[in-house]
């Protein structure tokens, strides 16, 4: 998975960097075919904003989140993106597996 993370009126701090890659481990766990990440961390005033851009084999998901805290909008916009990527994840499970196995109780 390629990612890529820039900022606007912010500098990319190692700490920041190494924050984003700890929450990024939970999308990789979660689905094999995430091919890129791009996320921006901004800053305007009191916002502290982070938007992701999630692309996988055939759709592209986005989520921002702001908050007080940068830390606090990075993790807020992963669970963003961890329910989407779950939605999308389950609809293209093989429901009908489980019509075969029906009991009948008779």
């Amino acid at each position: 998975m390629q990612v890529q993370l820039s900022g606007q009126h912010i500098e990319i701090t190692p700490a920041l960097r190494e924050h984003v890659q700890s929450r990024l481990d939970r999308l990789e766990r979660l689905y094999d075919n995430i091919t890129s990440l791009a996320v921006v961390l901004s800053v305007e005033k009191l916002e502290q904003r982070a938007d992701g851009t999630l692309a996988v084999a055939g759709n592209t998901f986005h989520a921002q989140a702001v908050d007080a805290d940068m830390y606090t909008s990075i993790d807020i916009l992963v669970e963003k993106l961890v329910v989407q990527l779950r939605k999308h994840k389950e609809k293209h499970c093989d429901h009908h597996a489980r019509e075969g196995r029906e009991i009948n109780y008779g």
